[in-house]
């Protein structure tokens, strides 16, 4: 599994974007396999970090609704 990448949930204070930039690389480089893309590759791979990056955002979010909402009903 991806062992450098960070934990982004749970913790305070919560995840900086530069620290979802990180992990969404670390990430890209694992699934992809190359450390850094060529030339011709260098756009869709810097994409595609963006787009993890984006995603992250939300499920962020809902997970910390949804621990925040557990602490409420404890």
């Amino acid at each position: 599994m991806c062992r450098n990448i960070k934990s982004l949930f749970n913790f305070e204070p919560p995840a900086t974007e530069e620290e979802i930039l990180a992990a969404s690389l670390q990430f890209v480089r694992k699934v992809s396999g190359f450390n850094k893309p060529s030339k011709a590759n260098e756009a869709a791979f810097l994409a595609a970090v963006d787009e993890i990056a984006a995603d992250w955002h939300p499920l962020l979010r809902f997970a910390q609704d949804m621990l925040a909402s557990s602490h409420l009903s404890s």
